[in-house]
C-alpha cells in the first residue's frame, strides 16, 4: 500500500510538471505573439512625419533635431530586431518549398495534391513575412531620416566653426571688456556686503560658526597635508616591498587626488554654509571642486608622466626636463580652470560675444605658448640625452619608442600652438580655441593612458614575477591596444565628435554587414569564433590523446603514427571551421561566386602551394617518408623533423633546418635511409702495398669486421678483392649494422682496428709517389741570364719530350730519390719503373 501511494504521489507530480511546462509554452507563445504585435506603427508613422517636416524646416534648432534623432535612433534598433521575426519558421517553410521542386513553367502542370500544398506553404510564407518586410520598410525610413538629420547638424557645426567673428585685438573692445569685469565684481561684492550687514545672516553665522571653523580646519589640513601623507605613504610601500612596487605606489598616489579633493568639498560647504555669498556667489562657489579636481588630476598626471624617478616617470627625459615639463604642465592646468572661470561668470552675467571672446584670447595665447614649450622639450630629445641620464647609460626601457612618438607629438603640438592664437586674432575664435584646448586634452589623455599601461605592466610583475618588458609578454602588449582602443572614443569627443556619431558607429557595428544573402553581425561573428575556438581545442587534446595514450600501444610505428596525429588535427579544424560557419548562420552557398573567383586564381597563381598542399596530403597518406627517418634529398642528407601539409623541415647532420616544399618528394628522387628499420651497410676501402699476402689481409680484415658489436653476423660480412690499383692492391669490406645511424662512428673504429692489426703484422699501407724531372734546371740558379740566348732546338718527337719531363707512379715503399742537377734520381737511374 505504501509503495502504490508512493507511485501515485510520484505520477501525480509528473503530471503537474507536465501541466506546468504546458502552461509556459503556451504563455511563451503568446508572449512571443504580443511582442510581433507590439509595434505601434501609428506612433511610428506620427513621429516619422514629425521628423520630416523637421528635416524640410531651416528654424529648428539644433537640440530639438538631437532629440528627434534620439527617438528615431530607438525605433530603428527595434525594427532591426524586429527583421529576425519568425525567421526559423520562413527558412523551414522554404525548405519545405525547395523540396517540392521547382514550380512548373506557364502552360504545364502537376499533381494537385502537390499544387495544392505548394499554395499553403506559399500563403503561409507570404503572412510570416509580411512583419519583417515590413520592419525591413520603416527601418529604411528611419535610418535615412537619421541620416538626414546628422548632415544637417554636421554643416551648422562647420558654418559655427568658420564664422567669423570679433578679433580680440580691437582696442574698442577692451574697454567694454574691462567694464563687464568690473560689474561683474562689484555685483558680487554687493550681494557679499549685503549679507555680511544682514542680522538674520549674522545670527545663522554665529549659529554655525563651530561647524565651518570644523570644515575649515578639516579643509586646510586634508589640502596642505594630504599630499604629504600621500607621498610618505608612497615611499613608505617602495622601501618596504620588492615586489608589485609600482601597483602600491600607484594606488597610493590616487589618494593625492582623493584626500585633497575632499578637502575641497570641506571648504565648499564651509563658505556656503556661511550664507555670506549671494546667488551668483553660491553658483560660482559649486564650481569649485570641479575646478579643484581638475588642477589635482593634471597635477597628479604631469608628476606620473614627469617624475624624478626612471621607474616610474611613464616618458623618457631627462631629470632637468622634467621638473621644466611637470612645471608647463601645473601652469596649463591652471589655466585651464582660469578659462572656466571666465565662462562661469559670463553665463551668469551674461557677456556678450565680444567681451567673451577679448577675456578668452589672453587665456588661450597663455596656453599656447605653454603647449609650444611642450613641444619643444619633446621635439629635442636624443636618445643619448635620455641615457646620459640613466645611471647605467644605456635608454630606460621601451624609450626608444617612447622618444619616436615623442618627437612627432613635440612637431604636431608646436604648429597647433601656432596656428591657434593666428587664427583667434584674425576674428576665427571657434576656430582657435578648437585647435589649442583640444591639444591640452588630448595631452592628458595619452598621458592617462601611459599610466594606465604602466600600471597593467606592473600588475603584470606582481602576479608573474617576472617584468613585463624583459619577459617578451604579450600580455602586456595586448593591454596597451585594449587601453588605446577604448581611448578613441573620449579622443573623438574632445575633436568635437558628437555622442550621436558614437553611437551610430556601434549601432552599424551592431547591424553587421551583408554578405550575398547573409547579414552578418557581430553576435554571429562572436558565435563563429567561440564554436571554432571550442572545436579547435577539442581536436588538439583529441591529438593529445592520441598521441600519448592510444597510438603508443598499437604496433603502429612512430611515423605512422605522426601522420594519423596531424591529419587528424587538419580533419578537426575543418570540421571545427564547418561546425563554426553553421552556428553563425551563414549561407555558404552565397560563396560560390568568390570561390569560383578563387579557383582561378589557384589555377593560375597558386599553383606551387596547391601542388606543395596536394604534396603533403599524399606524404601523410603515403608515407614514404617519416618523421625521424634519415633521408637524402638534392645531395643533402639530414634527419626529417616536421612534415607539414606544404613543405616538410629537415635537420641537416651541420644542425641547421632545411625546408624542403612537399612537391620534391613527391616528383623528386629521395633516398630514405631508414625506411622501415634502421639496419643499414657499412663499405669500407682498403688499400696495401704490393708484396703483401692477399689472404693474410682478408682474414685480418674478417676478424676485425666480425668483433665488432654493431656489425650483424647475418648477412655474413663479406671481404673481396677488388683490383690492382695504380699504387695499391684494393680491398673492400661490406658488412650490415644494427643502426645506419651509427654508420660514421663504425667506419671509424674499422680503421683504427686495421691501423693496429697491419701495424702488428707488418702489412704496410702504400701511399703515392711521384718522380718530377726538371728540363731546366739551371734555370731556378739563374745561369740562363749569363749565358748567351741558345740556337732554336730543332722539333722533338713525342717519345723526345716523354724523356725529358716525366711524371711516373710507384707503387713501392721506398722513399721518393732527391733531385739532383740533372734532374734524375739519387742513383742516378732513369726511373722507369713503378709505371
Amino acid at each position: 500500500m505504501t509503495f502504490l501511494l508512493r507511485r501515485l504521489k510520484t505520477a501525480a507530480a509528473s503530471a503537474s510538471l507536465m501541466v506546468c511546462a504546458a502552461v509556459f509554452l503556451c504563455l511563451s507563445a503568446g508572449l512571443a505573439t504580443a511582442q510581433d504585435d507590439q509595434l505601434d506603427y501609428d506612433s511610428w508613422t506620427l513621429l516619422g512625419n514629425r521628423a520630416e517636416t523637421a528635416v524640410d524646416g531651416a528654424n529648428v534648432s539644433t537640440e530639438a533635431l538631437e532629440s528627434l534623432r534620439s527617438d528615431l535612433a530607438g525605433w530603428r534598433d527595434t525594427f532591426l530586431q524586429a527583421e529576425s521575426t519568425n525567421s526559423t519558421r520562413i527558412q523551414t517553410l522554404e525548405s519545405q518549398i525547395s523540396s517540392l521542386g521547382p514550380a512548373p513553367d506557364e502552360g504545364e502542370s502537376e499533381p494537385s495534391s502537390i499544387a495544392a500544398r505548394r499554395d499553403e506553404l506559399n500563403s503561409e510564407l507570404e503572412r510570416l513575412q509580411a512583419p519583417v518586410l515590413r520592419a525591413e520598410e520603416a527601418y529604411t525610413r528611419a535610418d535615412g531620416l537619421i541620416r538626414e538629420i546628422d548632415e544637417i547638424i554636421r554643416t551648422r557645426q562647420t558654418n559655427a566653426l568658420l564664422e567669423l567673428g570679433p578679433t580680440p585685438l580691437n582696442p574698442a573692445l577692451w574697454t567694454q571688456t574691462a567694464r563687464a569685469v568690473v560689474n561683474s565684481v562689484s555685483s558680487l561684492g554687493a550681494e557679499f556686503w549685503r549679507n555680511v550687514q544682514s542680522d538674520a545672516k549674522q545670527r545663522d553665522l554665529r549659529r554655525d560658526l563651530p561647524v565651518i571653523l570644523l570644515l575649515l580646519a578639516l579643509a586646510v589640513l586634508l589640502v596642505m597635508r594630504g599630499p604629504v601623507w600621500v607621498r610618505n605613504l608612497v615611499d613608505w610601500l617602495r622601501s618596504r616591498t620588492r615586489r608589485g612596487t609600482g601597483v602600491w605606489g600607484f594606488l597610493a598616489s590616487l589618494g593625492g587626488i582623493i584626500i585633497p579633493f575632499l578637502g575641497l568639498l570641506a571648504l565648499t560647504v564651509a563658505l556656503k554654509t556661511t550664507g555670506l555669498a549671494g546667488f551668483n556667489g553660491q553658483r560660482i562657489l559649486e564650481m569649485v571642486p570641479g575646478w579643484g579636481l581638475v588642477l589635482l588630476s593634471i597635477r597628479w598626471l604631469a608628476d606620473q608622466s614627469f617624475n624624478r624617478n626612471d621607474q616610474v616617470a611613464t616618458l623618457p627625459l631627462p631629470s632637468a626636463r622634467r621638473l621644466e615639463a611637470r612645471y608647463y604642465a601645473n601652469i596649463l592646468a591652471i589655466l585651464l580652470v582660469v578659462r572656466s572661470a571666465g565662462q562661469t561668470v559670463g553665463e551668469i552675467f551674461a557677456y556678450s560675444k565680444d567681451t567673451q571672446v577679448v577675456l578668452d584670447f589672453p587665456v588661450l595665447l597663455l596656453c599656447a605658448l605653454m603647449l609650444s614649450r611642450l613641444g619643444q622639450i619633446l621635439t629635442r630629445l636624443k636618445p643619448e640625452e635620455t641615457a646620459s641620464d640613466n645611471p647605467e647609460g644605456t635608454l630606460l626601457e621601451g624609450s626608444a619608442f617612447r622618444l619616436s612618438m615623442a618627437r612627432t607629438l613635440g612637431r604636431i603640438v608646436i604648429v597647433l600652438a601656432i596656428v591657434g592664437p593666428i587664427m583667434s586674432a584674425i576674428g576665427y575664435d571657434a576656430v582657435g580655441q578648437g585647435l589649442v584646448y583640444p591639444t591640452i586634452k588630448s595631452l592628458a589623455l595619452l598621458a592617462f593612458v601611459l599610466v594606465l599601461q604602466r600600471f597593467v605592466n606592473d600588475l603584470y610583475e606582481l602576479a608573474t614575477g617576472r617584468n613585463a618588458q624583459a619577459s617578451d609578454s604579450l600580455f602586456p602588449v595586448l593591454a596597451g591596444l585594449f587601453l588605446v582602443v577604448l581611448s578613441l572614443p573620449p579622443l573623438a569627443l574632445i575633436w568635437g565628435a558628437r555622442v550621436a556619431d558614437l553611437t551610430e558607429l556601434w549601432a552599424r557595428f551592431q547591424e553587421g554587414f551583408v554578405f550575398g544573402e547573409t547579414r552578418i553581425s557581430p553576435a554571429d561573428f562572436l558565435t563563429f569564433i567561440i564554436v571554432f575556438l571550442l572545436g579547435y581545442g577539442i581536436t588538439r587534446l583529441t591529438q593529445s590523446g592520441m598521441r600519448s595514450s592510444i597510438l603508443p600501444r598499437t604496433k603502429i610505428e612512430p611515423g605512422g603514427q605522426t601522420a594519423i596525429v596531424s591529419g587528424l588535427g587538419y580533419v578537426g579544424i575543418f570540421i571545427a571551421a564547418l561546425v563554426a560557419i553553421t552556428a553563425a548562420g551563414l549561407d555558404l552557398s552565397s560563396l560560390a561566386i568568390v570561390a569560383g573567383a578563387l579557383s582561378v586564381g589557384i589555377g593560375f597563381g597558386l599553383q606551387n602551394i596547391v601542388s606543395n598542399f596536394v604534396s603533403g596530403i599524399i606524404l601523410l597518406i603515403e608515407r614514404p617518408i617519416s618523421e625521424g627517418d634519415w633521408i637524402e634529398t638534392g645531395g643533402t642528407h639530414g634527419i626529417v623533423k616536421d612534415i607539414s601539409v606544404r613543405s616538410t623541415r629537415i635537420e641537416t647532420f651541420d644542425r641547421t633546418d632545411l625546408i624542403v616544399p612537399n612537391s620534391d618528394f613527391v616528383s623528386g628522387r629521395v633516398t630514405n635511409y631508414t625506411r622501415g628499420n634502421v639496419i643499414g651497410r657499412v663499405v669500407v676501402n682498403v688499400g696495401v702495398a704490393y708484396g703483401s699476402d692477399t689472404r693474410q689481409v682478408e682474414d685480418i680484415l674478417l676478424k676485425v669486421v666480425r668483433e665488432h658489436d654493431m656489425v650483424l653476423l647475418n648477412p655474413e660480412p663479406m671481404v673481396t678483392f677488388e683490383e690492382f690499383g695504380a699504387d695499391s692492391l684494393n680491398f673492400v669490406i661490406r658488412a650490415v649494422i644494427r643502426d645506419v645511424g651509427h654508420k660514421i662512428f663504425v667506419t671509424s673504429d674499422f680503421h683504427h682496428e686495421i691501423a693496429r692489426r697491419f701495424k702488428e703484422e707488418g702489412i704496410e699501407i702504400p701511399f703515392a709517389q711521384r718522380d718530377i724531372w726538371l728540363r731546366n734546371p739551371e734555370a731556378l740558379r739563374g745561369e740562363a741570364e749569363d749565358k748567351p740566348k741558345p740556337e732554336p732546338e730543332p722539333k722533338k718527337t713525342p717519345q723526345a719530350d716523354e724523356a725529358t719531363a716525366r711524371v711516373s707512379g710507384r707503387n713501392d715503399t721506398m722513399p721518393a730519390g732527391r733531385l739532383d742537377d740533372t734532374g734524375g734520381d739519387a742513383d742516378g737511374s732513369g726511373g722507369e719503373g713503378g709505371r
